[in-house]
């Protein structure tokens, strides 16, 4: 009898047997890799979320941005990158600490995915700086950022601080606004696009930006070196008596000979120290210079009150009194006859350190005004409490003033509101005869712009004060001058 038969069939059980031993481990196998895969996902996904707000780090949006443009490339359809910047979240952070700038944040993380579908990804960025990548095109994104805009419009109720918030917003594309890899740099430059223009809106990338940002970069580099090099300079313009139509004082304007640009006014470059940084020690020159000229003036026997422009960065300064004076001290300035300009927006900022420099500013004696007012939104109550001396009409209304009922209905409201108050009112930009009428009319002390004079250095209007070479138009008061100098008028 033959054996094979038997041989054959338990070769062919064992081999069964084998083969059912390797597909289970294999099976054990890929069960224990999809395991694994599954925990090892969860753990980037863990570790590429911000702790704070819940949202992507940069390193988790960049791997989803790449994700989608290669299924772009494929044939699906475009997506979109929005970079969200609150406009005012610095100042927040800084008035009321950083435990309660977290729960804005998050306050706004939240708010942000209240505004997108399931698909989308958002991204803390950095302190008050989110990106979001959303699937469409620019329609798409247009719609969001109107929805955002209206999402962090609606107040913010905090237990420490109630606020209200903007935000600019910059709209990138892709592939339309560059590779991936520049997609979210580019939704950056659109969005400080707009916060320059004075935030609270939203703007699509245009390639031109990236030209402007170069300027821009240049202009910064030049300027961070201005000051060492010594191409400041401040120019004087006067402010000159309604009644008299004498000069009374002087606002120092700060000016830049840049080597080749030639000079450049504030509205060029004071943006750009405010943004970088750079408006600090730029403030504490014009103080410094400031008190300088005047001292000047008075050895020659003028002694004129002189304005500087005091900006929301040096309010929030805990030394900005202390700082005046000492430069006043140093150059033998009495705290009356220097006038600190603050803006109504910087002025009306209901902060703790903007308040307690306003209280140091009233105990040091100084001269407050309230510069541009009319262009932000007073109340009467905190207008009260301000050590304010003076309100200044802003120029828009003055420009207006001959041709719009408004203007003049504005204008005399101001000056209404003054007197109630006890101040005096400056009007500026005043270039008309016809301007100067009406402000006078009104009850206005004071007149301020090109129908006068135009701001020029320090030395010309100390020969036009002292000298003898005295245009009609600029008398200025022979109270502004010391016995010595009024015996030898005489």
């Amino acid at each position: 009898m033959s054996l094979w038969p038997t041989f054959a069939t338990a070769s062919l059980l064992l081999a069964c047997i084998a083969l059912g031993l390797y597909a289970r481990e294999r099976r054990q196998r890929v069960r224990m890799s999809l395991e694994l895969g599954n925990l090892s996902r969860l753990a980037v996904q863990q570790l590429e979320r911000d702790e704070l707000t819940g949202m992507l780090t940069r390193s988790g949006f960049d791997a989803v941005l790449e994700r989608k443009a290669l299924q772009t490339d494929n044939g699906t359809d475009p997506f979109c990158v929005l970079y969200v910047a609150l406009d005012n979240f610095g100042l927040l952070n800084d008035a009321f600490g950083h435990e309660t700038g977290d729960q804005l944040l998050q306050e706004v993380s939240r708010r942000l995915g209240s505004c997108v579908d399931d698909t989308a990804e958002g991204c803390h960025v950095t302190a008050g700086e989110f990106s979001l990548v959303l699937d469409g095109g620019i329609q798409v994104g247009i719609a969001t950022a109107k929805r955002i805009t209206q999402a962090l419009t609606e107040a913010v109720a905090l237990e420490s601080m109630r606020s209200q918030l903007t935000c600019s917003i910059g709209i990138a594309m892709y592939p339309e606004h560059g590779a991936v890899s520049k997609l979210v740099g580019n939704a950056a430059l659109a969005m400080r696009s707009v916060k320059q223009s004075g935030g609270g809106d939203f703007c699509i990338y245009d390639p031109k930006m990236g030209k402007e940002v170069r300027e821009q970069a240049v202009m910064f580099n030049d300027l961070r070196n201005a000051l060492t090099k010594g191409e400041f300079e401040l120019y004087f313009q006067p402010k000159i008596d309604a009644i008299s139509l004498q000069v009374t004082a002087a606002e120092a304007l700060l000016r830049w000979h840049h080597p080749e640009r030639g000079l450049i006014g504030p509205s060029v470059f004071i943006p750009l120290a405010e943004q970088y940084g750079l408006i600090g020690p730029i403030g504490h020159w014009v103080i410094e210079e400031a008190c300088r000229k005047a001292a000047r003036w008075r050895e020659h026997g003028l002694r004129m009150r002189v304005a500087v422009n005091i900006s929301g960065y040096q309010m929030r300064e805990d030394d900005l009194v202390d700082r005046i004076e000492s430069a006043l001290q140093r150059n033998g300035i009495q705290p009356e006859r220097f006038t600190c300009e603050i803006t109504e927006s910087v002025a009306m900022e209901d902060t703790k350190v903007t308040q307690q420099t306003f209280e140091r500013m009233r105990s040091a004696g100084f001269h407050v005004s309230i510069d541009d007012f009319g262009t932000g939104y007073s109340s009467l109550a905190a207008l009260r409490k301000l050590p304010a001396a003076e309100l200044k009409i802003d120029r828009a209304f003055v420009m207006d003033l001959e041709e719009s009922e408004d203007a003049r209905s504005i204008a005399r409201s101001i000056i209404n509101l003054a007197n109630a108050l006890n101040l005096r009112v400056v009007a500026e930009g005043v270039e008309t005869l016809g301007q100067r009428d009406l402000l006078v009319g009104m009850g206005c002390n004071e007149l301020q712009g090109f129908l006068f004079a135009m701001p020029m250095p320090a030395y010309e209007l100390e020969k036009m004060a002292i000298g003898d070479h005295q245009p009609e138009e600029m008398e200025f008061r022979r109270s502004l001058f010391s016995e010595t100098y009024l015996g030898k008028l005489d």
